[in-house]
């Protein structure tokens, strides 16, 4: 039990001669503390500190105005009040194992004339002591709505609850908060999520802020199931397929539960009778134009089923190349290739059916072009050269027929001059012959 000094605490330091300081003229004395905030079961420290002390009394107070200590001797009976420095002027005394019993206004006292005092407030912080995640199932279906609750139990103050998805923070939670015993808290976070593939074995994590403790979380695991996605690949050829060349398709299909089987079929027609079925592989070991159509892989599991398509179009063997020539082509050959159907759903695959208008044929087709080009060229030139020696040789004609007329008088004489002149050209060549 606590003993109360009062009265007779003063009868025994008046009778012992202790003496009780008083305020001198001009004088000021200063009694200082500070409050102090624990978690529930650490040690909270008391100190009552005084400025310019003359030997006065100090003393330290509970809540109930028990006397703790009286300068070094402790009046009350709890051991786990203990004196940590003691001195004219301070009195540190500590407190062990503290409860939310502690909690409230402790007094620090100074006899002086006036007496002072000072309070300071314990506070005692309480962390949840316990951190749950509930949830109606631990197996969803990709689409479905999942419910999960978080409760903090019993905390001080109320906790605060943040929701994460891995490292993704959610939004939208709804929050009750219910009091305990007066001092005491417990809160309750409600969140919804609706799940898809990628949240497969992704930790749902409820977080905790609260003073007294850090990193104060749990997580829960839900299992997403989801219908396949299926993907088509050509494992070879890698460039055209040809007639008379192999080809082999591969149909990979991921989903969860695992698909069990696939299956191949052709869309609006049967299979070739020489195709091969090797699993998930589709071998062709001779093509030829009557596998032209699209092939399609379907694949289930227990949620559902998707499939994806490949659109086969068979082009012309290579031929026989042409003999090299002076112009030069360059040949661009498009590999045909299937789109993932990443949303699960049954659409065609993409095929690009001009790329048969590239290849050998092509080549020939530029050769013969480039042919016909030189021999019209060549063609153009000799019509030109013609044409300029036609117009040199007629102008000589015309040059020499009426030569010695230009120097006549009149027409007569030019005529009879150019008939002279022609007369005495006909004479020269009898001359030489």
């Amino acid at each position: 039990m606590a003993s109360q000094p009062g009265a007779a605490l003063l009868f025994l330091l008046l009778v012992s001669g202790l003496r009780v300081g008083s305020l001198q003229p001009g004088e000021r004395l200063n009694l200082e503390t500070e409050n102090v905030t624990v978690v529930e079961g650490e040690v909270a420290t008391i100190s009552c500190r005084v400025k310019n002390n003359d030997d006065s009394v100090i003393q330290l107070l509970n809540p109930n105005r028990q006397t703790i200590y009286f300068r070094d001797f402790r009046p009350l009976k709890d051991a786990r009040f203990q004196l940590v420095n003691f001195s004219s002027s301070e009195l540190r005394v500590s407190l062990t194992n503290v409860s939310i019993h502690d909690e409230g206004r402790y007094f620090c006292q100074l006899y002086t004339d006036p007496p002072q005092e000072a309070y300071t407030t314990i506070t005692v912080l309480i962390p949840p002591n316990n951190l749950v995640i509930d949830v109606q199932k631990d197996t969803y279906v990709e689409g479905e709505e999942v419910e999960m609750n978080c409760t903090a139990m019993a905390s001080k103050p109320a906790a605060v609850i943040r929701w994460y998805k891995g490292t993704q923070e959610l939004e939208g939670s709804k929050t009750e908060v219910e009091a305990v015993d007066n001092k005491m808290f417990r809160v309750r976070s409600q969140i919804s999520v609706t799940v898809l593939r990628e949240d497969d074995d992704v930790p749902f994590v409820c977080l905790v802020d609260h003073p007294a403790v850090k990193d104060l979380e749990t997580k829960q695991y839900i299992e997403v199931q989801y219908k396949p996605m299926v993907m088509v690949s050509v494992t070879y050829p890698q460039g055209l397929t040809r007639e008379g060349e192999p080809l082999e398709l591969t149909c990979k299909a991921v989903g969860k539960p695992r698909p069990e089987r696939v299956l191949w079929q052709r869309v609006d027609d049967d299979l070739p009778e020489h195709v091969t079925i090797d699993e998930d592989k589709l071998i062709f070991n001779s093509l030829n134009k009557t596998d032209n159509g699209t092939y399609r892989c379907e694949a289930s599991n227990s949620v559902g089923s998707s499939s994806a398509d490949y659109t086969l179009y068979v082009y012309d063997p290579p031929t026989t190349p042409l003999p090299p020539t002076t112009t030069s082509t360059t040949t661009t050959t498009t590999t045909p290739s299937t789109i993932p159907d990443a949303s699960a759903t049954t659409e065609p695959a993409v095929h690009d059916t001009r790329a048969g208008e590239e290849g050998p044929l092509a080549v020939d087709h530029a050769v013969i072009g480039g042919v016909v080009a030189v021999v019209v060229f060549a063609m153009l030139c000799l019509l030109i050269i013609l044409g300029r020696y036609f117009a040199r040789h007629k102008g000589t004609y015309f040059t020499h027929e009426a030569k010695g007329a230009d120097d006549a008088a009149d027409a007569d004489t030019a005529i009879i001059n150019a008939e002279g002149g022609q007369n005495s050209c006909e004479e020269k060549k009898e001359y030489f012959i």
